[in-house]
């Protein structure tokens, strides 16, 4: 899994939990699987997500790998090691989150912490083959967390069931009290683009539990993946653009920073519009709907052997994104289709309401069995 530290905190709880190495633990560094941050001072204390974790009696067991810098999607770490994706191992374990939702797969704790700006949360989640929510934005606290700002990034947990998901959720945020979906939801499938085996998997995965939906398309979804795009890249540049300078990133992370350093205040302003017209757009559709469905990705997730170049992959955050501009809470459920490869269905709910998003994606795994 590329844990990179061992037995971290010692409690008498149950739960052993891990998190993403851009979270901070006291006296351990926080390198976010970078060799830039070798030399960084250990952290003075505990981030807020983690001190949560303690007081809960939990065991944190280990910090687990990432792509480098979180600024990446495939999970592949010439640095530290490309962990392997436990199910699939041939493909790729999915970033930035990959070391989290890898351990997950191989059930090395109950629940892991990842952090998600551009999808690197559900991304890894529907690789591996486990549940990944990506909380609304600002629910839960990114005290500690690398980079300390940023508009668009999310603590959140993966589990093997949607349960664990919110029992890690009393744990991070506690404000979230779970709640119950007692009868089928009103549902929206979003006209998006994505593989015919994708959305094969989806629709049969939706029959089987026997939920009715209807087509909507949002118009603004394109153009928001790319505006999620150009704040992420003036936000990293920001954070991370000195590091450039070192010669320790690995090349496909340094070229992504080199090219984001060019992206300008008005690109930025532009995409700001764009975020306050897609979440006006979603806020709507979710006042008929209870929830809104896609694919988690629009293909299967590709081979590590081909993966090599993560810009040729980018269009695989094409259909998670835009969640994280609008701020809108997600969850990835696990599907697999007939011939056995890993397909994440994409839930999405109203801002805070993050419970309910829980309470109908357990509806929707229970009415599948």
């Amino acid at each position: 899994m590329n844990i990179i530290s061992q037995s971290v905190h010692k409690g008498n709880g149950k739960l052993k939990v891990m998190v993403k190495d851009t979270i901070d633990i006291q006296d351990l560094k926080t390198i976010a699987g970078s060799r830039a941050l070798l030399d960084v001072e250990p952290a003075q204390d505990d981030a807020e997500v983690v001190k949560n974790i303690l007081k809960a009696d939990c065991e944190i067991i280990a910090k687990t790998n990432l792509h480098e810098l979180a600024f990446g999607i495939t999970g592949i770490n010439h640095a530290f090691g490309t962990p392997i994706n436990p199910k699939y191992p041939e493909l790729i374990p999915g970033g930035s989150s990959s070391g989290s939702a890898a351990a997950i797969a191989v059930k090395q704790a109950d629940f892991t912490l990842g952090t998600d700006t551009g999808g690197s949360i559900r991304m890894p989640a529907a690789c591996c083959g486990v549940f990944g929510l990506k909380p609304t934005f600002g629910r839960v606290s990114r005290k500690g967390v690398y980079p300390p700002s940023s508009s668009l990034d999310c603590v959140g947990p993966f589990a093997n069931s949607v349960e664990m998901i919110e029992k890690a959720m009393q744990i991070i945020d506690s404000t979230f009290k779970p709640s119950a979906c007692t009868s089928a939801p009103k549902l929206a499938v979003l006209d998006v683009k994505a593989d015919d085996v994708i959305w094969n998997c989806i629709h049969q995965a939706l029959q089987k539990a026997n939920l009715q939906t209807t087509l909507e398309k949002v118009e603004h979804f394109d153009a928001a993946y790319d505006a999620g795009m150009q704040i992420i890249n003036y936000e990293n540049w920001q954070a991370f653009g000195e590091l450039t300078k070192t010669g320790l990133i690995g090349s496909d992370v340094n070229g992504r920073l080199l090219k984001a350093a060019h992206t300008t205040l008005e690109q930025v302003k532009q995409a700001e519009v764009m975020r306050a017209q897609l979440t006006q757009e979603l806020d709507a559709l979710l006042e008929k709907y209870e929830a809104l469905v896609l694919p988690t990705l629009p293909q299967i997730p590709p081979k590590v052997s081909e993966a090599e170049n993560t810009v040729a992959f980018l269009n695989l955050t094409a259909l998670v994104r835009p969640f994280n501009l609008s701020g809108h809470p997600a969850i990835s459920v696990p599907l697999e289709t007939s011939e056995g490869l890993p397909v994440g269905l994409q839930i999405v709910s109203k801002h805070q309401k993050d419970e309910q998003l829980c309470a109908i994606a357990k509806f929707f795994v229970d009415a599948m069995q």
